[in-house]
């Protein structure tokens, strides 16, 4: 099997990437209507509905940024399933909700499914690396967040007051420690399919 064909709506991820403004307010007037109107059909409020779509739309932009998502599919069908399985899986933690999947609202292709999986499940690893980067302590937050800010490590070790040396182990520590915390978790095991 060959590489599959990026789709003419690469150019929403593109946009999205680029901060375009008259993109992102595109997707905004073409797009998230369906999914507003969707979330209210199912138990939700207007304003979750507008908080679903600004975390898919958060998880699509670091996706593309840090993975070079490529679109193989409508954007339309991509990104209502992303907001449909972020809406299901909120009701799924608050119990107290009916839910009604009306398939219909959409066509989604076999390239959709695919992508939305993929992308959900990295908003997923996200929140479960941003949780576990919380309750590191501060030296080691202190730390990883300047090699996040600074690509060297020497001006990590001069922006924070310390040697070279040490600032190189501790952040080996530090990562081990988080990917311990990370592997330890026990949404970790949920997420590794």
């Amino acid at each position: 099997m060959g590489e599959k064909k990026i789709h003419e709506d690469q150019k929403y991820i593109t946009g999205l990437l680029q901060n375009n403004s008259f993109v992102i307010q595109s997707i905004y007037d073409k797009y998230v209507p369906k999914v507003v109107n969707y979330i209210e059909q199912n138990s939700g409020s207007t304003d979750e509905a507008q908080d679903i779509v600004q975390d898919v739309i958060i998880t699509i932009y670091n996706q593309a940024s840090q993975k070079k998502l490529k679109l193989t599919c409508p954007f339309d069908a991509y990104f209502f399933l992303l907001c449909k399985r972020k809406w299901l899986n909120y009701l799924k933690k608050n119990y107290n909700k009916e839910v009604t999947i009306n398939e219909s609202t959409v066509s989604i292709s076999d390239n959709a499914q695919e992508l939305a999986f993929a992308t959900d499940l990295f908003g997923e690893k996200q929140a479960l690396f941003s949780e576990m980067f919380k309750q590191l302590g501060d030296a080691c937050k202190d730390l990883l967040k300047a090699t996040f800010k600074i690509k060297s490590m020497e001006e990590v070790a001069e922006s924070l007051g310390v040697t070279y040396a040490y600032a190189r182990k501790k952040k080996s520590l530090c990562i081990g420690k988080l990917t311990d915390m990370v592997r330890k978790s026990p949404k970790f095991n949920q997420l590794k399919l």
